[in-house]
């Protein structure tokens, strides 16, 4: 049943949030769908009936992106709304690293438990697999899953003896090595959907982080759903992570809180493309993950909240995942942290009760610490940087990736409105535009840094660091 503000809602934008009551959030983070794996982002190889109902149902963002295209950095950002470098969180942290998410940090589960909220995170964790690194420290009351990457570990196709046994994590304590991942999606479901029921039975708002390891190579998929495609082993991954969308929204519907539950989806960036037929795909977008160009960052975004949110929009307005964090606390009323974050609210983005950007200069992209590329409405300015491409070359088999070769970027613009490929460089003939990225460009060297230009940045925090005995 609509709730009386509900319907002032949907007659009235000016319905605010403080009538509103805090909603449960669910989020279901991916790892390396391309942007052209959805049926619902113009897929044609794979079926993806409950993400596509949830995009009917729900709002569709065409333009969202990550911050950076690799695993550790990307969850940084999701989980705090800063850019990953400016919190000392960069590329994919393994076994060997020592290094991650700091106390001084406020994650997404923090503000939940500011708010009452029972929260969890089930799958890959990736901000650092030290003790004081893990979920239970930062805002998590249960966590199931793995520490960093699947394919770190002793069976990596190329580098086996690199790795050491991956371990399971049931809230601090392992409680398992080298588990058997052709369970991973499956059981990473169950244990979401018995928080949802536990949670609704009691009452008690909740959080839910579900951040599935695939599709990231090596691909696994339960006996069950294993050969059902006909698309190969990377659709039938593909069908069992909708499968787990369509039993959370399922399950939400018979513990009765769907309405008022924000459902997200979204990927920690672009297709592993030197994997070849285990990679996935980034439909009109170029290059995949591990480089800034838009096949590397730019990834499917899905909002589902039944009665609140309106049915089958799409949003244009480029969003990122910085900006779920200050959306989360407007909506559940939380002061965002004594630290500057990067992000900002674009719930009225959601809603469609605007078009507007909240960003000034809207999004950076930085690899490591080396500023790539900025977007500013329209235009795209790359800055000269050294990139990975799969042109040209032999894709890989079976899960035996196959040879980067390496480009030279120089000073680019694109209009992604008319060329969402990006396959001509229009600078020369928009040296204004290239004149003001490039000085919107040089404000945030100031302040986050360059590499490449040798700046350092006046606003870098460090990252938290296991401390020697």
């Amino acid at each position: 049943m609509l709730r009386p503000c509900w319907l002032l809602f949907l007659l009235l934008p000016a319905c605010t949030q403080e009538h509103l009551d805090p909603p449960n959030v669910v989020i279901m983070f991916v790892d390396d769908m391309g942007y052209g794996d959805i049926g619902a982002f113009g897929s044609p190889d794979y079926t993806t009936p409950n993400l596509d109902r949830m995009a009917a149902r729900g709002v569709r963002f065409t333009d969202f992106y990550v911050s950076q295209p690799v695993c550790s950095a990307s969850r940084a950002s999701l989980l705090t709304g800063n850019y990953s470098n400016r919190i000392g969180i960069h590329g994919a942290l393994g076994p060997r690293n020592s290094h991650g998410i700091s106390q001084d940090e406020v994650t997404l589960g923090e503000l939940f438990k500011s708010q009452g909220y029972t929260t969890a995170a089930y799958g890959k964790w990736h901000l650092g697999h030290h003790p004081q690194f893990l979920p239970l420290q930062h805002g998590f009351d249960d966590y199931y899953g793995i520490p960093y990457s699947n394919d770190m570990w002793p069976f990596h196709p190329e580098s086996p003896d690199a790795w050491e046994d991956l371990p399971t994590i049931e809230r601090d304590s392992i409680v398992g090595y080298n588990t058997d991942q052709t369970r991973f999606t499956t059981d990473f479901t169950l244990r979401s959907t018995e928080f949802i029921r536990s949670q609704a039975e009691a009452g008690q708002p909740f959080f839910l982080y579900i951040a599935h390891p695939m599709p990231h190579v090596p691909l696994f998929v339960s006996e069950e759903r294993a050969g059902t495609t006909g698309s190969g082993l990377y659709g039938d991954v593909i069908h069992e992570i909708d499968w787990s969308m369509g039993q959370i929204l399922q399950t939400l519907q018979e513990t009765g809180v769907d309405d008022n539950t924000l459902v997200l989806f979204t990927s920690d960036n672009g297709p592993w493309l030197s994997y070849g037929n285990h990679a996935g795909t980034t439909g009109p977008l170029r290059e995949g993950k591990g480089t800034t160009w838009e096949g590397g960052v730019r990834v499917p975004f899905i909002a589902h909240w039944p009665g609140v949110l309106p049915e089958g929009a799409s949003v244009s307005t480029p969003a990122m995942t910085i900006d779920i964090f200050p959306t989360l606390a407007h909506l559940i009323s939380a002061p965002l942290p004594e630290n500057p974050i990067d992000g900002r609210n674009i719930w009225p983005l959601m809603t469609g009760t605007s078009t507007e950007s909240p960003h000034a200069a809207y999004y950076f992209w930085y690899r490591t610490n080396d500023l790539h590329a900025l977007r500013s409405g329209r235009w795209k300015l790359y800055f000269p940087h050294r990139y990975r491409s799969m042109l040209g070359q032999e894709p890989g088999v079976d899960g035996i990736p196959g040879k980067y070769i390496s480009f030279e970027a120089g000073l680019e613009l694109y209009d992604l409105v008319a060329d969402i490929g990006e396959t001509t460089d229009i600078s020369a003939d928009h040296p204004d535009v290239v004149t003001r990225l490039s000085t919107m460009a040089d404000s945030m060297r100031v302040i986050l840094g360059d590499r490449l230009t040798g700046i350092e940045g006046s606003q870098l925090r460090e990252p938290g660091r296991v401390q020697a005995n």
